[in-house]
């Protein structure tokens, strides 16, 4: 399967272009930004020798979805989506923090909780609770990139208004905003049958000032969901939750001796394995946004996207 797993455009009126893990984010004059989502898979950190086919289209178009669906709370940065695997909006200054909220104990904060942690970025976890149970209301654990690195790391809200990362006027706003978007995306997840189990937002500040939310939202990247069938059983029975996010790769990696750790390899993955993970990201979509998946014209991915790109430019001009 053709897969788009790097680019090297040269838009009309490009000034820089930064490549991130999965989206390449490409700046235009007048403030515009061109974001490609490619078909990379990144896991522990790590990007994935091969590409999973339609990955890019499937997070671009459910991250458009659900900015469309949430316009009326927040305002975000997106303008138009002039190919399946790109989003076109206007450049902000990124906040150096993420915004986490967890409405379940899963992922990062269970594993803290295991270890016997209580307290999850100045934020008190109830005792008595089990992996996968619900918090008794949403919180919201920040994260920040660490100084060396790409890891992101935990931060209290105290933290950051100490070393005055936001202001505590602006961070008041992205906490607001950050429960309004969760318990849309929570109320969208329930007509599904799925529950928002957690997920990140990022937010930026446009040149007049006013706060956006950027990059991806309630994606399969950056959240988790449950099943909401069955749920509550799978809790009373201790079992794992059937969960619709990238969690089955790594899960997949762990079994096969890879965690990110120094010296260890990423484990080859079959073409036949690829082939699965592209159908469960397809899964993954049409569950989370109620809609039959079409897939794009894959014959020549990087024309497909410069010829759509150039000819959104040069109509706005």
């Amino acid at each position: 399967m053709n897969t788009l797993t790097s680019t090297n455009f040269n838009f009309p009126g490009q000034k820089s272009v930064y490549h991130g893990k999965v989206r390449e984010v490409y700046t235009l004059e007048n403030k515009t930004l061109v974001m490609i989502a490619t078909d990379r898979l990144s896991a522990f950190d790590v990007v994935m020798p091969k590409g999973i086919p339609y990955k890019g289209q499937i997070l671009n178009q459910i991250a458009t979805k659900m900015m469309r669906d949430t316009e009326d709370l927040v305002p975000n940065w997106l303008t138009a989506t002039p190919d399946p695997n790109v989003a076109v909006g206007e450049a902000c200054q990124p906040y150096k923090v993420e915004m986490v909220i967890r409405g379940y104990l899963s992922g990062h904060a269970a594993r803290e909780y295991k270890a016997g942690k209580r307290m999850l970025c100045g934020v008190p976890m109830p005792d008595g609770m089990k992996e996968n149970d619900k918090f008794p209301e949403p919180i919201i654990t920040p994260a920040t990139k660490a100084e060396a690195g790409d890891h992101d790391e935990d931060i209290s809200r105290e933290e950051i208004l100490k070393r005055n990362i936001v202001s505590e006027e602006e961070y008041l706003k992205l906490e607001d905003y950050t429960r309004k978007l969760f318990q849309r995306g929570t109320e969208i997840a329930a007509k599904r049958g799925l529950i928002l189990v957690d997920t990140k937002y990022e937010f930026g500040k446009t040149k007049d000032g006013k706060i956006v939310l950027i990059d991806e939202i309630h994606t399969p990247d950056s959240s988790r969901y449950f099943y909401t069938d069955g749920y509550q059983e799978r809790q009373d029975n201790n079992e794992p939750q059937k969960q619709l996010s990238k969690e089955f790769v790594r899960q997949w990696l762990i079994e096969n001796g890879f965690q990110g750790l120094e010296g260890q390899q990423v484990p080859e993955m079959s073409d036949e394995y690829i082939e699965t993970v592209s159908e469960r990201y397809i899964e993954l979509y049409e569950n989370i946004t109620g809609e039959t998946f079409i897939k794009a014209d894959v014959s020549n991915i990087q024309n497909r996207i410069e010829q759509n790109v150039v000819k959104y430019i040069q109509l706005q001009q």
